[in-house]
């Protein structure tokens, strides 16, 4: 140890947080993929609408398939730990 009381040690302040950072970083990275699915799937019906012509068929459709497509993505990355 230093004489300042700091370790260069493989014990670093990121190390010493919270017990709870896991579950704290799957929650957060689950939020992400649920709005990103649906901003993505959302924005890619919008521009089907734009192109064929719809005023709003393919957008609700977008955004039901990316959040479905996102809470499966969950699932298979936090849900069979």
């Amino acid at each position: 140890m230093s004489e300042s009381g700091r370790s260069s040690g493989p014990e670093s302040s990121r190390d010493r947080g919270p017990k709870d950072g896991g579950l704290t970083d799957a929650a957060w990275s689950s939020i992400s993929y649920i709005l990103g699915g649906m901003a993505f799937y959302g924005g890619l019906g919008w521009l089907i609408d734009r192109w064929t012509g719809h005023s709003t068929l393919f957008l609700p459709i977008g955004v039901i398939v990316g959040v479905a497509l996102a809470l499966v993505l969950v699932y298979f990355r936090h849900g069979r730990s």
